[in-house]
Parts: C-alpha cells; sequence; structure tokens
C-alpha cells in the first residue's frame, strides 16, 4: 500500500507500482468503441501508461493534452490514458479537444488493472479512482519508469518520462 495526496491529505492506494525491470502485469480495459483491449493488443510497441483520477479534473485533462503533444515525436510508442470515466465519456473529451494521439481507455469492466498495478484508491474523496501515476513499458512489455504522483492535483515529471523512451 502506497500513500498519495489530495491537498495535503493522506489517500492509500491498493498497493505498489510494479518495479522497474519487471514484466507488466497485462491488463483488460475499454475503448470507446467499447472493446476490450490488453496489452497484447499494443504488442511490439512502447508504452506510456498515463493513468489519472478522471477527465472531469483539470489536471487530468491538461496531463493528457501534454502526452497527447509530445506523442506525435515519439516512434514506436502508443500513449495509452488510463481512467475510471466511461469510454463514452473519454472519447467525449478526447474529440472535443482533438487528441488524437492518446488511446483513452476505462477501467468500465474490469477494475483489476487498479490492483494489479497498486493504483486503486481505497479511501479519501476519491475512492474507487485511480492514483495519478505513468508508467513506461518496453517494446516486450517490460517496465522502465514509474512514478507515482505523490499529490493527485499535480501533474507528473514530463522530462523524466521522455528521458525514459531517450526522447
Amino acid at each position: 500500500m502506497a500513500t498519495v495526496t489530495l491537498k495535503g491529505n493522506p489517500i492509500h492506494t491498493s498497493g505498489e507500482l510494479p518495479t522497474k525491470g519487471t514484466q507488466a502485469p497485462d491488463f483488460r480495459l475499454t475503448r470507446g468503441n467499447l472493446e476490450d483491449v490488453s496489452l497484447r493488443s499494443f504488442a511490439g510497441q512502447r508504452k506510456i501508461l498515463t493513468v489519472n483520477p478522471s477527465f472531469g479534473t483539470s489536471v487530468c485533462r491538461a496531463t493528457t493534452r501534454r502526452f497527447n503533444e509530445q506523442a506525435a515525436r515519439l516512434n514506436n510508442t502508443v500513449v495509452l490514458a488510463v481512467t475510471a470515466d466511461l469510454p463514452f465519456a473519454q472519447s467525449g473529451f478526447c474529440e472535443a479537444e482533438g487528441l488524437s494521439n492518446v488511446v483513452p481507455l476505462s477501467l468500465m469492466r474490469n477494475r483489476d488493472f487498479g490492483r494489479d498495478y497498486g493504483l486503486l484508491l481505497v479511501d479519501g474523496p476519491f475512492e474507487g479512482l485511480l492514483a495519478r501515476a505513468v508508467i513506461v513499458l518496453d517494446e516486450h512489455d517490460r517496465v522502465v519508469y514509474t512514478e507515482l504522483v505523490p499529490e493527485i492535483a499535480n501533474e507528473p515529471d514530463y522530462a523524466s518520462v521522455f528521458a525514459a523512451l531517450g526522447a
């Protein structure tokens, strides 16, 4: 169990992020067209998993915009934007913002992602949502970088994420 804060108040997660160098846990998440996807759906690509509580918050929207902007410059890399929002809301946000370089994915049908990646919030006002984090995987789904953002109201360390990709 890890601890993050929301405006200085402690909140606990369901576990710990996967360790650098380990194989990432597989997942089943839902796209906007209601298709379920897994790590195999993005085989052979590097992956940035940008995990956020909800696109309904300004920080989550800003984070997704920033990764969308940077994704266009990255070779063989897909950005997966994971939230607990319904796929329809995710797609609506991305379409309205013109965000075509991120793949929004929802926990709608399966919350195992939150538990397996140690990111499900287990208390506080965001209980049941996901903590803000970034996980970078190589082409073989090995973890090369993780960041659990200590304060949910803050954005991640973008420079370290892109440095882990050699960008």
